[in-house]
């Protein structure tokens, strides 16, 4: 397996726009990141870091410290996949 740095360098601008809007994203958890683009969680911080304003990305910890929906081991089998209320439910 290739180490996490080296992934990082071979995305293109759109996997790391993509990367972005999905850490910042309250319902996709990092296996997401993962299995998508071969990126853990300190390997997605690291981006972060690295493509981010300082404040934005104190901003994103703050608000990613903690949730429980980031982390698919920790979220209850009722958070697997989100479904608008308006829809109907099958």
């Amino acid at each position: 397996m290739r180490s996490p740095n080296a992934v990082v360098r071979d995305l293109t601008e759109a996997d790391v726009s993509r990367i972005i809007e999905m850490a910042w994203e309250d319902r996709t958890p990092f296996e997401a990141m993962l299995v998508q683009f071969g990126l853990n969680e300190s390997a997605v911080v690291a981006l972060m870091r690295l493509h981010m304003k300082p404040s934005s990305f104190r901003m994103w910890r703050k608000r990613m410290a903690g949730r429980v929906t980031k982390h698919a081991v920790l979220r209850g089998a009722k958070l697997l996949r989100h479904r608008a209320s308006h829809t109907r439910q099958s």
